[in-house]
């Protein structure tokens, strides 16, 4: 396994980060468990979850996912050598069913999620705390065009960043990150931590695959000059990097096969995407998923790929990739592909 040290912090990191959405949906407690032991064993030490998750997320499932991952932590002896991300959500009208709806990233909500993720997590603090999305009407989770509502903006990001300074003083949280931000987010947390001598962000947690680069235009130049690097997830665009949806082909228990609400990565031109990377991957005799998550891994920016899988045959092929080096020339033909198909599904 390769290491990365998480941003300006202490922690070094594996550079495959093991993702943990499915997890009381697609998998039981036992096959969380059994793909942590896996994991770790590979010389993973990062995991990744959500309060939010399993996904899709749904109130008869939500905080299963950490659930799962506590009682796994609950029998380990070395809780100290592992790094734990969680997330906390932001407002959202779409998950009525989390704190009665009353989701702001303020004091009083974030100590609540907070000590609702411990106690599930059963430890006594988070390594990475990070917000889900942003509180503001911005562009996330592949919205396109910017709409100005500043009716919407929320709670002040240094409001935000003022309750998490409190929590890490008390020892419940160790660093903070962001997840599913902007160019313009990520500085106004990068300005009012330098400004009020609050907290840094570490880390920045949005999607980046083959389909969707559009971390390269904005925030890769920060995640370099700021040190606070990428935590890439959907290196798979939901697996579709794979080829196994190719031609509408729907295997059974994928995850485009039973929830119809994942949209994101099939259209025309993403298709089209798809199929060219899928057969430049076998004219070079790789497996297409390794290829597409190689090139996540190589990126300057990255700190680490959050992996996602549902077998156990998919996790120890998604761990592998770590050791796949791309070749000058295959990285040219991946160029080629993409001035032809520039990010079809941002």
């Amino acid at each position: 396994m390769h290491y990365a040290i998480l941003g300006e912090s202490q922690l070094k990191v594996s550079k495959i980060c093991l993702g943990t959405m499915t997890w009381g949906e697609q998998n039981s407690e036992a096959e969380a468990h059994a793909q942590l032991d896996y994991a770790i064993d590979a010389g993973i030490n990062f995991i990744d979850t959500a309060e939010l998750y399993p996904v899709p997320p749904r109130a008869e499932t939500q905080g299963l996912t950490e659930q799962y991952l506590g009682s796994w932590l609950k029998k380990k002896a070395d809780r100290d050598k592992l790094i734990i991300a969680t997330k906390v959500c932001a407002a959202a009208d779409w998950i009525p069913y989390l704190r009665g709806g009353k989701n702001r990233a303020d004091k009083k909500i974030i100590k609540s999620a907070l000590d609702a993720s411990l106690k599930r997590l059963q430890t006594d603090y988070i390594d990475l705390y990070q917000i889900h999305w942003p509180e503001r009407h911005t562009n996330y989770f592949g919205q396109l065009g910017y709409y100005h509502m500043p009716e919407k903006d929320g709670v002040p990001i240094g409001e935000t960043l003022d309750a998490l300074a409190g929590f890490i003083q008390l020892g419940k949280i160790r660093y903070i990150g962001i997840s599913n931000e902007t160019p313009w987010g990520m500085a106004e947390y990068l300005r009012i931590a330098k400004a009020s001598g609050l907290p840094r962000i570490v880390s920045i947690q949005n999607p980046y695959n083959l389909l969707n680069r559009t971390f390269e235009i904005g925030l890769a130049e920060f995640a370099h000059r700021e040190h606070a690097g990428l935590l890439a997830y959907s290196p798979l665009g939901f697996g579709a990097l794979s080829g196994k949806y190719q031609d509408g082909a729907r295997p059974e228990g994928a995850r485009l096969t039973l929830f119809s609400r994942f949209e994101r990565y099939t259209n025309e031109q993403g298709e089209k995407a798809i199929r060219a990377y899928v057969e430049l991957a076998g004219k070079h005799g790789l497996v297409p998923a390794q290829m597409a998550l190689a090139y996540v891994n190589s990126r300057p920016f990255l700190t680490s790929t959050i992996i996602g899988a549902t077998t156990m045959e998919q996790l120890q092929s998604n761990i592998a990739s770590i050791y796949i080096q791309l070749e000058k020339e295959l990285l040219e033909k991946i160029e080629a592909i993409h001035v032809m198909y520039p990010n079809p599904n941002p």
